[in-house]
């Protein structure tokens, strides 16, 4: 199912009823508000395609949904629009070399030094991350130059404890509990 939400109308209103946010304040804003970093990968049938995703989001437990959001010029985009399904990869705090890998634009995400394989169910997966999920895409909207993608868990798997790598202050970081 896909849906398209008009956002045009709604975002000239509210820039109207602001002062304005630049895009580098909006940025900075966003950079000291630490987030979960994943890898979101999918195949449409034309070969495997992955992101880094900071955007994941927890949505419902009844029935378990979760979203995220990915850009409409992104490389992977074309295979998240015709996308039944996808695989959530949860980083660990020793792996942002492939939080980097699946952030760079232009190269073979999947080729080696990736290790990869796939779910029975055929969504490719990164051996090696700590956590990941299956999910079923329910909804997608357009939201400005991004498209929410709303999804289904189907399949989950937490393996062992680990320390999350989070993206904050520009950089990846490990999240450190206080006290």
């Amino acid at each position: 199912m896909s849906t398209s939400v008009d956002t045009t109308e709604a975002a000239t209103a509210s820039t109207e009823r602001t002062t304005g946010v630049t895009d580098d304040e909006f940025r900075s804003l966003f950079r000291s508000h630490p987030a979960g970093v994943t890898v979101v990968c999918a195949d449409a049938g034309s070969g495997p395609a992955g992101f880094t995703a900071t955007s994941l989001t927890s949505l419902s437990m009844r029935p378990p949904l979760v979203s995220f959001a990915i850009a409409t010029g992104a490389s992977a985009w074309p295979t998240f629009r015709e996308a039944t399904s996808v695989s959530v990869n949860f980083l660990a705090a020793d792996q942002h070399d492939i939080a980097g890998r699946f952030a760079t634009s232009g190269i073979d995400r999947f080729a080696p030094p990736t290790l990869w394989s796939r779910l029975d169910t055929g969504e490719p997966v990164l051996d090696r991350a700590p956590a990941f999920l299956r999910a079923v895409i329910v909804s997608r909207l357009s939201a400005g130059d991004h498209q929410l993608i709303i999804a289904q868990v189907t399949d989950a798997e937490a393996g062992a404890a680990h320390e999350p790598l989070v993206y904050h202050a520009g950089a990846y970081c490990a999240a450190a509990p206080i006290a």
